[in-house]
């Protein structure tokens, strides 16, 4: 009973696939015609209908079996010359069929078309002396029992196999006799034995005359006959000459040809019409000619739709799997592109770039890779340029920084505060449920807190040696989402409108400011949840450096640092007490902000875009770099001449660095500080790294713009000239290949170490690869060359991937990986290998096999250590999967993505008939099926869990598989119904 619900629904699956195509009359016909044999034809009749078998098969349509080798030139189909008949090694045509054979070394596996490698040592059928000569099998006692193929019969010494009439009619061309010794054959009267034992040739009519010695009467008699016979020949004998439809007429025979082919001039023979001679078959790409039909293919990275004429761009980008971040589609291919501060390995992934790997990342000092950055840092005493690489002597600077001031007052009985930042202000937007940053710092710097209340840390010292505390706080705010808005009133009138005492009065050095939004149910007072409303928190993070001057000899530095800490807990609370009014505004860049007050937007009405950003067909999108969002315009605003930003989605912009130079030109809408004009361009430096600049002296250079100071080349190593750009124009001893950098020290070529690469000549520095890859072999030239060396482990108990490291680029060398498959109770494995790149110039140094456990001995269900781009799919022979791949030092290729699905065992007899047949393999259309990510998803969720069927509609079934493909798949499906 398990089986009929298991194959109904899986049979439910497939017609729902079949649905809509038709009117209601066709669909009628369509399903009357499924009685068809897959190897036949169904002809509509003005009536009813009528199902022949294609040439080369004979039986009622409803059953056609065996293919006739005719002797006077009649169409044989040799299945080998497509696709190899879809056999991994070798493809033997026979008489109505073929078969798959493995070379030495291999035997067959019971798929029937791959081959397993055959161990030296080991037990059982894995031993080359088992002996079987069609399939061997183990039996769970031990040993072994042999089987034969269809049409076969074990010989009765249990290992041979004798050929029966059941298989190809036993090779004769009339009558076909089973007997002890194996198929013996006849011919019809009329007709004797050909010399080779199968084919039936007319009797000669001059021997006849011969044995019946010269009787005149005789003679007259066969004569009669002969002319009779001639006069009128039949169907009876020979199929009445016709190669294909034979129909007794009153004037005798009527030949006709199927669907496919023409009835030539001699009215007896049939010929195949080629279809694509005439307007490419009808196809959109590719048409191939096949015996009695033809058929449409695509070029690769499109798929054929369901009309078997169309091809339709296959979207790649349809799979979370395709590309590590963004995955930009294009007909007939596809991009990955990373994020800033990322970089592309292995054809999809994204790995960190690690910046101070190239010439220190540009810093003068220090450098601190960070992921999709890094930064710059300087000794004590020096701070960090504007240009964020240079470090410049703190005492010597001219102008410190206006730092965020935080104000409160008293108003209307309660505090009141303004947070103020003249620059350095950075917005970080999310989704509209993410939360909003601000950092009012020049650098990033991310945190968390989980708590309610004011946490000071221990005083720490920053660059330049001031002690700094730091204190974290989380406020709840009134209900309302997080979202920065401008405010309705002015900053002046809030301050000095009514002349309201200052509480508060605090300069930060670091402020960082975290809103969240969350939703939270409003109780009524019957304490019942009536709604939902939106409330926010605000985490901020606040440092502040203690004042050395109010040190004396009463009070030493860790008294003052304690009175610091007491007033910055005081701020705190009254802060704490403004945001809970709702009277917490933000002040920067000329404007004043309000974070987190609750809008009067109708519940309809659609949410506001969080801070800079702006709707564009119905989504929010954040301002570019060079733009900043205008809240009186409404929109995103190029930044004006003199300032920059670098960041999407910000409400403002930076204003340039430096001095605003006579006659110097500033462009609209700057994207970096190197846009805003005014600055030392490569080659050259100053003091502040503004015009006018000087070149780089002999024996430095400088690649960046706006910079300080200049490289040195090292070594005592000159340049050809001043204002050099790069270390390339140092006049070094050798001239370092890609592979090697040079050695200022010892001025020879050292090759690139593992884990780095470079790609250009004359370099004095390697890059690190990205992420956590690798290279193989020190002295590596290109990014491709870093792999990513992750695989293995354990995989799902319904559905997964098996995947080579680094796939879909080339996978590391000297690597091991093990997988394991262990389905739940009752459950079986089925994989498809839809393509595999695997080299064979180093003899099988890299190879995939899958097998029951760990041991050599255990059972083998797949091996392989070639490239197959034909796919193959099979049943595991155990109920559990052990898998390793192993690849060695040598040549290395793409790999492989092998999907998996585990499925209820009343499936398996349907299955292991779908995956052995070799029509799945032999169509190039079924081919391509098995490759299409999309397809294949669909087929194992159905699968996995038969009740997911249902959610797949009518019309999206009938998008996904050709007819030819259901076609065969019903036929399977209702031949495992039949009871």
């Amino acid at each position: 009973m398990g089986a009929f619900c298991a194959a109904r629904n899986l049979c439910l699956f497939l017609l729902l696939f079949q649905s809509g195509r038709s009117a209601a009359r066709g669909e009628h016909r369509a399903e009357r015609c499924d009685v068809c044999h897959i190897d036949a034809l169904c002809e509509n009749t003005p009536a009813s209908y009528r199902c022949i078998c294609k040439p080369g098969f004979r039986g009622d349509g409803r059953r056609c079996e065996g293919k006739t080798n005719f002797h006077s030139g009649h169409q044989h189909v040799d299945e080998c010359m497509f696709n190899n008949g879809g056999c991994q090694q070798v493809c033997v045509n026979t008489m109505g069929s073929y078969e798959c054979r493995c070379k030495a070394g291999f035997f067959l596996s019971d798929n029937q078309h791959t081959c397993i490698h055959r161990s030296v040592e080991g037990l059982s059928c894995m031993n080359k002396d088992h002996g079987c000569a069609h399939i061997c099998k183990e039996t769970p006692k031990g040993g072994v029992a042999c089987e034969c193929r269809p049409g076969f019969e074990l010989a009765k010494n249990q290992r041979g196999c004798t050929l029966t009439c059941n298989h190809g009619n036993g090779g004769c061309q009339h009558i076909c006799e089973d007997t002890d010794h194996g198929p013996v054959c006849r011919c019809h009267v009329r007709y004797t034995l050909h010399s080779d034992g199968r084919s039936c040739v007319e009797r000669d009519e001059s021997a006849v005359e011969a044995s019946l010695g010269h009787n005149s009467t005789l003679l007259a008699e066969v004569d009669k006959r002969v002319k009779r016979r001639l006069l009128m020949e039949t169907c009876a004998v020979n199929n009445g000459g016709c190669d294909c439809t034979c129909k007794d007429t009153s004037t005798g025979v009527h030949c006709s040809c199927p669907v496919g082919f023409t009835l030539q001039p001699d009215g007896k023979t049939c010929k195949d019409i080629d279809e694509c001679a005439s307007h490419n078959g009808g196809c959109q790409q590719f048409c191939r000619n096949t015996i009695g039909s033809f058929e449409c293919s695509c070029r690769k990275g499109f798929k054929l739709l369901t009309d078997e004429r169309s091809c339709q761009d296959i979207d790649e980008c349809f799979f979370e799997r395709t590309c590590d971040h963004t995955c930009v589609n294009s007909p007939g291919s596809f991009e990955c592109v990373c994020n800033k501060g990322y970089t592309l390995y292995g054809l999809a992934h994204c790995g960190d770039i690690d910046e101070c790997s190239m010439n220190n990342g540009g810093c003068e000092h220090s450098c601190e890779n960070t992921l999709g950055g890094f930064e710059c840092h300087c000794r004590p005493d020096f701070k960090l340029h504007w240009n964020k690489k240079d470090c410049i002597n703190h005492l010597a600077t001219a102008k410190t920084p206006a730092k965020p001031t935080l104000n409160c007052s008293k108003l209307d009985g309660g505090d009141r505060c303004f947070l103020t930042c003249q620059s350095h202000v950075h917005i970080n937007n999310g989704t509209r449920r993410c939360p909003v940053l601000m950092h009012f710092v020049p650098q990033l710097n991310f945190f968390s807190s989980e708590v309610n209340n004011v946490s000071v840390l221990p005083a720490v010292s920053d660059t330049s040696g001031v002690p700094r505390i730091k204190t974290t706080a989380t406020f709840k705010s009134s209900t309302g989402k997080c979202n920065l808005q401008r405010s309705q009133e002015k900053l002046k009138q809030g301050m000095t409108g009514r002349k309201a005492p200052i509480t508060e009065n605090v300069q930060f050095s670091f402020v960082s400011l975290r809103c969240s939004s969350s939703g939270r149910w409003a109780r009524s007072h019957h304490g019942r949840k009536v709604a939902e409303e939106e409330g926010s928190s605000i985490t901020a993070e606040f440092e502040l450096d203690v004042n050395l001057e109010e040190v004396t000899g009463c009070c030493d530095l860790g008294c003052v640092r304690r009175r610091s800490e007491k007033r910055l807990r005081k701020t705190v609370r009254t802060l704490r007490r403004s945001i809970s009014r709702a009277q917490f505004l933000l002040h920067f860049a000329g404007s004043q902000y309000e974070l987190a007050k609750k809008t009067s937007q109708l519940a309809d009405v659609p949410e506001p875009c969080g801070s800079g950003q702006m709707l564009v067909d119905g989504k929010c999108v954040s301002c570019s770099v060079g733009t900043f969002y205008d809240g009186e315009q409404g929109g995103c605003v190029l930044c004006p001449a003199g300032k920059y930003q670098d960041e999407e989605g910000q409400v403002s912009c930076e204003a340039c660095p430096g001095p605003r130079v006579a006659g110097g030109l500033r462009i609209v809408g700057a994207r970096s500080i190197s846009e805003c004009g005014g600055q030392c361009p490569p080659g050259q430096y100053s003091q502040d790294g503004f015009v006018p600049c000087l070149r780089c002296p002999l024996g430095s250079y400088q690649p960046e713009v706006g910079r300080t100071s200049c490289f040195t080349c090292g070594g005592s190593l000159v340049t050809k000239y001043e204002g050099a750009i790069s270390f390339q124009d140092c006049e070094t001893k050798v001239q370092c290949s890609p592979g090697h950098y040079y050695n200022t020290s010892t001025h020879r070529c050292i090759r690139c170490p593992l884990g780095t690469y470079q790609g250009e000549f004359g370099q004095n520095h390697c890059v690190a690869c990205p992420g956590n890859t690798a290279t193989d072999y020190d002295g590596s030239t290109n990014i491709t060359q870093c792999k990513n060396r992750h695989c293995g482990g354990e995989l799902g108990e319904f559905t997964g991937y098996i995947e080579s490291p680094n796939f879909p680029g080339n996978y590391p060398a000297n690597v091991e990986c093990t997988w394991t498959i262990n389905p739940p109770p009752k459950r079986r494995i089925l994989i498809v290998v839809p393509e595999i790149y695997l080299p064979i110039e180093d003899e099988c140094g890299d190879y995939l096999v899958m097998r029951k456990s760990s041991f050599v001995n255990s059972v083998t269900t797949y091996e392989t250590c070639q490239t197959y781009e034909r796919p193959i799919a099979f049943t595991s022979r155990s109920k559990k999967l052990w898998i390793q791949f192993r690849s060695n030092e040598g040549n290395s290729g793409k790999g492989f993505q092998v999907p998996y699905v585990t499925y209820d065992e009343d499936y398996q007899e349907l299955i292991e008939d779908i995956v052995r047949d070799g029509r799945l393999y032999a169509s190039e259309n079924h081919q391509e099926i098995l490759k299409d990510k999309k397809l294949m998803r669909a087929l194992f969720d159905v699968l996995a869990h038969p009740q997911n069927f249902f959610n797949y509609t009518a019309q999206e079934s009938r998008e996904m598989f050709p007819k030819s493909f259901i076609r065969f798949l019903r036929s399977k499906v209702l031949r495992f119904l039949r009871p």
